[in-house]
């Protein structure tokens, strides 16, 4: 057995509570060991990532990826935390966002999920732009919080008093994470860490960044939807993947009791070769599915394609709009009439041609700012998304 922590007795509301302080990583006494079996894990997952990459690469438009695995990964990740937003929802927002002013409370957390990890991504390919450190995690919390719910969580910044997970109050919660005074060291250790050297792989290291930075939860809120960008963010970084094509949220959302429960015992037990297994295999199913998803998106991309083609109607400008809808896959005409820089007849024209293609379908219901959806397309893409 590993001693990964050590506890603190603090007082909370006058109540006597033990904090738990994570020791600085690598882990020690004894050292985190690779077992044969573990070694063909991380063999095994470092594959499935380089095949990832390559599925990709092999697609008409990685782009179309990125876009709809990133609103996949902010749908599922906020819905961890409760958030109750689908990935329609969002989309549907997304469409309409010309003629609303603010989504309802749910969709605006998914929104700002998006913007935090676009921004984190810009940062770290920006010359001059913020590493992935504790100021760029801030940044992103300071985004994911925006709103009224967020309003007084302290948007980017770390937290000036004691939080608590599970339970009522301290005295009874499932853990209870370090005082706010041991932060800046427990954070700064793990920063060092991030961009140290080490023998261990570095898809294990990141494993263990996750757990560090959950275990430290440095926010009053938001900390699972920032430890899990910051996988995401660091699998980029480190050269894993080329683009953020796979994200363990899905993963985590299907295994959550035993997600947590290994959580818990590397603080319990010291088993960080537990926590590594089950990462690992995540990281391997998930690549696999996204691998299978991006083949068939494409390959629906490209029977539809044939499909508006062979159509009499099919105008040059619902062509070019077919074109545009894996990335735009929820559309009205005002949004057409801008995404084609045409006039708003032709546009309609253009929906019409691909609504009589079967290709787009009316979702919305309403005489006035009907919403048109790329259904099949958003069906495949959305597996796991639903509350």
């Amino acid at each position: 057995m590993r001693n990964t922590g050590k506890y603190l007795r603090t007082s909370v509301a006058g109540e006597e509570v033990r904090a738990f302080v994570p020791y600085p990583l690598p882990p020690a006494d004894p050292p985190l060991e690779l077992s044969a079996e573990l070694l063909e894990q991380v063999r095994a997952a470092d594959e499935c990532l380089r095949r990832l990459d390559l599925a990709a690469e092999l697609a008409p438009s990685v782009d179309w990826f990125i876009y709809g695995f990133v609103r996949k990964e902010a749908v599922v990740t906020s819905q961890i935390e409760g958030t109750q937003a689908t990935l329609v929802d969002l989309l549907d927002y997304e469409a309409r966002a010309e003629e609303e002013d603010r989504p309802n409370p749910d969709v605006e957390e998914v929104c700002n999920y998006v913007e935090a990890l676009k921004f984190a991504r810009e940062e770290l390919r920006r010359p001059g732009g913020l590493p992935v450190s504790i100021r760029l995690l801030n940044a992103c919390h300071s985004l994911l919080m925006r709103g009224a719910r967020g309003g007084s969580k302290q948007p980017g910044e770390l937290r000036r008093s004691q939080n608590w997970v599970g339970g009522t109050r301290p005295g009874n919660a499932a853990f209870v994470p370090p005082p706010p005074g041991e932060l800046t060291g427990a954070l700064s250790s793990l920063e060092r860490y991030i961009h140290s050297d080490g023998d261990l792989p570095p898809l294990v290291r990141v494993g263990l960044v996750h757990v560090q930075f959950e275990t430290i939860h440095p926010y009053l809120d938001g900390n699972g939807r920032i430890g899990r960008l910051l996988i995401a963010l660091l699998l980029e970084d480190r050269g894993l993947l080329s683009q953020p094509l796979l994200f363990l949220s899905l993963f985590f959302k299907r295994n959550l009791s035993e997600y947590y429960e290994t959580l818990s015992r590397v603080r319990t037990d010291g088993d960080w070769e537990g926590w590594t297994a089950f990462f690992l295999r995540g990281v391997e199913l998930v690549a696999e599915e996204a691998i299978e998803s991006a083949k068939e998106l494409s390959a629906r991309a490209k029977d539809d394609r044939a499909l508006v083609l062979g159509r009499r109607n099919a105008t040059v400008a619902a062509v070019r709009l077919f074109e545009l809808l894996p990335e735009q896959p929820m559309v009205t005409v005002k949004r057409a009439t801008r995404l084609l820089a045409t006039t708003r007849p032709t546009a309609a024209k253009a929906i019409d041609a691909l609504v009589d293609a079967g290709v787009l379908s009316e979702t919305s219901g309403r005489k006035r700012d009907r919403v048109f959806a790329y259904a099949n397309y958003l069906e495949l893409l959305g597996q796991g998304t639903e509350l």
